[in-house]
Order: structure tokens, then sequence, then C-alpha cells
């Protein structure tokens, strides 16, 4: 217990230094591991339907209650890792992660199994992706955007390895036996790796100077936006629920898509994870991008690419085309939800980060599930993904601008450097 209650702060000495960088690694593994619970229910989503006796939207219900939760841990768990550092609560988390696999597995009903993907699942999920990105965000300044960038990937390398892992246990061993095994993992190496994170934040937030020749980052004073806190948080919102309603059409709606275009359920599934795996590549260019031009400059350039992304889908839906344009559309969009978490640290109190990114977050997981419900009522409205897509478009355009308007306002303010 004295292990653990004791405060071990970091110095200035350890931001952008050889430590900062073994806790990114250490960092990217628990949110690798902690992130498999947006993910596994969507994998075993075809034997909860048949175990439960439900139709499809019930057996939704559990998908939807995980983002649920996952929205409202990562305020709750950024604002407590805000007061305590990463240590407490990310053990609370990796424990409610680990226990609540355990537990979904021996459910006997579909709303009891709901409930513990949202209480337990949901909540423990969330600490490994906005939270974390938070704390990493403070080791570094001269590489912070490459760091956040990093720190982010663990969510889409979660994306394209537990879902091939889940669905061979599954098949293999039944979904029960399958969460239990996640749930034993998520015990052996979240818990073990987070006594590593326990060297609490700089407290010192004053700017470094440049090192080995590298150009100074650029920080902006603050209020150089000419917006308040709250407001600049409003409106930060408000673009994250845009941006992500427009992501969420391809990201949810890809499998079934190549199901109607009479490709297969695998063919999906192999295009979703290649969109995936270009949004990893995604966010650590876009992460080292924002090194040098900043946070709203990356966004924008994402966003405007998610677009065109977007559009690619209208004309092209063969089946070389779509592998081609999934890609895209991973390579484009990547790097848009880790640049907000940039601007809150450029723009917002360092000391509110936690709970700023948490609550930026939260946004952008409403606007994924709001896409992908309105996607789908779109299509049974209309028989086609077509009017889907220019819904899509529409909510990109109004992310852009958002984005372009937080531009327009600090061009001409003075932004100092370190």
């Amino acid at each position: 217990m004295n292990f653990m209650s004791q405060r071990v702060v970091g110095t200035r000495a350890d931001i952008d230094s050889a430590y900062a960088w073994w806790r990114l690694a250490v960092s990217m593994v628990i949110a690798t591991v902690g992130s498999v619970g947006m993910w596994a229910v969507i994998v075993i989503l075809p034997d909860i339907q048949a175990e439960f006796g439900v139709d499809r939207a019930g057996a939704s219900l559990p998908y939807t209650m995980t983002m649920i939760g996952f929205a409202f841990g990562g305020v709750i768990v950024g604002r407590y890792v805000d007061r305590l550092g990463m240590l407490l609560p990310m053990l609370a988390s990796g424990t409610s992660l680990g226990l609540g696999f355990i537990l979904a597995s021996q459910t006997t009903g579909i709303w009891q199994f709901a409930l513990i993907q949202c209480l337990l699942i949901g909540i423990g999920s969330a600490a490994s992706f906005g939270p974390l990105i938070a704390d990493v965000s403070h080791w570094f300044e001269i590489r912070r955007g490459i760091a956040v960038g990093a720190a982010a990937s663990g969510n889409y390398i979660a994306g394209a390895i537990w879902p091939t892992i889940i669905r061979g246990l599954a098949e293999s061993e039944g979904w029960r036996s399958a969460y239990i095994t996640v749930g034993i993992v998520c015990f052996a190496v979240i818990l073990p790796l987070t006594l590593l994170l326990r060297r609490q934040r700089p407290q010192d937030d004053a700017p470094m100077p440049s090192t080995d020749g590298l150009p100074p980052p650029i920080v902006p004073r603050y209020g150089s936006l000419g917006l308040s806190p709250r407001t600049l948080q409003l409106l930060l919102a408000v673009a994250g629920v845009a941006c992500c309603t427009a992501m969420a059409m391809p990201q949810v709606h890809t499998v079934a898509y190549c199901a109607d275009l009479g490709y297969g359920v695998t063919r999906g599934a192999e295009m979703l994870s290649l969109m995936l795996a270009g949004g990893i590549v995604s966010r650590l260019a876009s992460g080292f991008l924002a090194d040098y031009i900043g946070g709203i400059r990356t966004i924008l350039l994402g966003s405007a690419l998610q677009c065109i992304a977007l559009f690619l889908y209208l004309p092209f839906d063969g089946l070389t085309s779509l592998y081609v344009v999934s890609l895209i559309f991973g390579l484009s969009q990547g790097g848009i939800v880790p640049g907000y978490a940039i601007i809150v640290r450029e723009y917002l109190p360092a000391r509110e980060a936690g709970q700023r990114v948490g609550l930026v977050i939260m946004a952008t997981v409403f606007g994924m599930a709001l896409g992908g419900w309105m996607s789908g009522w779109i299509y049974d409205l209309t028989g086609s993904y077509e009017a889907a897509f220019l819904n899509g478009i529409a909510w990109n355009l109004l992310n852009i601008g958002i984005i372009g308007t937080l531009l327009w306002r600090s061009l001409g303010r003075r932004a100092v450097t370190a």
C-alpha cells in the first residue's frame, strides 16, 4: 500500500526524455489491450443474437451500451487522472475491464449482458483512450503530436488484432470462453503495466526550450483564439460530433454494405481491417505533422481528406475499388480525433487536460453512435447507402466549417515559442 500511495512526481527533465518514450511504449501496450472492450462485442454479435434469441436490433443493444459507458467513462476517469495521476484510476479501470469480461460470460439475458458491457467493460475501456492520451501529452512538448498519435493508435491496433483472436476463440471454444480468456489477459497485462505509470506528471507547465536543433513547438498564448475555455470546449465538442458522425458511415456499415453488394461479409471485414490499418498510419503521420503545424491545421487537413474519401464511395462500388477507397479513408481520418487532444493541450489549461480531453472524446463517441444509427435509418428509408454517404459528407462539411473558423481566428494572433 505504501508503494501505491506514495507520490512520485515527474520533473521537467523527464519531458521528451528517454523515460517519456518508455512511458509512451507502456501506454501503447495498455491501450492495445484495454481497447479490446470496444471491439469484442461487435465480433460476437451473431453469437449473442443466437444465444439470447433476440433480433438484430436487440443484439446491437450491448454495443450501444458499451459506447455509452465508454463516452461517460472517459470524462469520469479523466477527471480522476487530473487529480490523482494514472496509477489508481487505471488500476480501477483495468480491474473493471477484466471483471466485466468474466461476469459477462456468465450472463443469461441480453439486458444483463448489455448492462455489464456499459458499466464495467465500456467504462473500463475508456481509460485506455482519452485519459491515457491526456497523460501522455504531459510528458512531451517538442514531440507531443507524434506521442499523442502513437498513444491513440493503440485503439486501432486493438481493432486490427483483437477481432481475429476473439473470433477464432469463439468458433473453437464458444463466445463465453473467449470472454473469460480476454478478461484474464486484461488482468494479467493491464494491472502490472499500470504500476509502471506510478510517476505523476510534471507539475511545472512552463514551456521547454528547444533541443537537438529541432524547432521549438508553437505554444499559443492562453486565450489566443479570443474564446473562453467553455466556448472553445463547446466548439470542439460539436466539431467532434460532426466529424465522427461522418466517420461512422464507412466504419460501422462497411461489412453490411459489402454484403448488400454481393461481396460477402468476409470481404467487408477485410476492408474494415484495411481501413483501421490505414488509420494507424494516419494517426502516426498526423501526430508528426501536428508537431510542426499545430492541432487545428492537422484536423482541418484530415477532415478535408476524409470528405474527399467519402465522395469517392459514391462512384466506386467495385470490389477492388472499395478496397482502395477503404484504405484511402483510413489514411485520411485516423489523425482527426487525436488532433482534438492536441488542441486541448495547446489552448486550454494543462491541469484540466484529462477531463477536457475526456469531454471531447465523449462527443466523438456520441458522433460515432449517432452516425452509425443515422446511416442505418437512412438506409431503411431509401433502400440504399448513397443518401447515407451524402449525409456523412454534410456532417463533414460542418466539421470543416468549425475548424476552419478556429484557424481563421488564430491567423494574425501572435503565438509564442517555447
